[in-house]
């Protein structure tokens, strides 16, 4: 049983995706401090200058150390919805799948959010099903693993009943691996490759959001996603 744990992200990129395909399991790590200026709340796209960040503004004044992602709240006062459909239209609306796929995010930036988890896991998951990634989903304020950094994603691969972690490659600054094998599981590192696809500019801009991808290639950005990558074995 392999496992993957890693924190929402709004627009995430493809080696996010890559991990989830790899694992037999998925567990949003939802109940862990909000990191300001992480992925969890902005991401880059493509544009003609070179990429660009878009960022959901969330409340945190007077929160700080006491934030877990899935508390966070969306600060409506600014409009940043608004913004965010107007730099997708202007920056792909020339890509071949853009408007296969503008009615859905069309739909996403007019509806009024307040938990940044609830449109960062609708976005996701349309991504998913779109990539054709079909494993399941959990969350970890669902469960009961409780501890810290890698104590915690210890306790929630044995809540998982996992035999195998598939960590991100910056796992290997703080997982103490032994901790894992004196339990009966193994490490694993998803070292993700990142492909090149024709983008609609000139020039290749690695490590945006798996948007670029997915309007750029369409049906074949599954095919593109996994391509040239080792496959995890139990």
């Amino acid at each position: 049983m392999i496992v993957s744990i890693n924190q929402p992200a709004y627009l995430p990129w493809l080696g996010y995706f890559h991990r989830i395909a790899q694992s037999d399991a998925h567990v949003g790590l939802d109940n862990v401090q909000f990191e300001k200026n992480s992925f969890t709340n902005r991401n880059k796209v493509r544009t003609a200058q070179g990429w660009s960040w878009l960022t959901v503004p969330v409340k945190t004044s007077g929160k700080f150390g006491a934030l877990a992602i899935a508390d966070v709240e969306i600060a409506n006062d600014r409009d940043w919805a608004e913004k965010h459909w107007a730099t997708l239209r202007l920056n792909y609306t020339k890509t071949p799948y853009f408007r296969e796929h503008a009615g859905f995010f069309e739909d996403v930036y007019r509806r009024t959010w307040v938990r940044l988890d609830d449109l960062t896991w609708t976005i996701t998951e349309y991504l998913l099903r779109i990539f054709d990634i079909l494993t399941p989903i959990y969350f970890s304020t669902r469960m009961n693993a409780i501890g810290k950094k890698d104590e915690l994603v210890l306790n929630l691969c044995r809540e998982m009943k996992a035999t195998v972690y598939l960590s991100g490659p910056l796992g290997r600054n703080y997982l103490r691996e032994e901790l894992f094998t004196e339990h009966g599981l193994s490490v694993r590192y998803d070292d993700y490759h990142h492909p090149s696809y024709t983008q609609v500019y000139s020039g290749f801009e690695p490590y945006m959001s798996a948007l670029d991808l997915l309007f750029n290639a369409g049906p074949r950005s599954r095919e593109i996603l996994m391509m040239n990558q080792e496959q995890v074995a139990q």
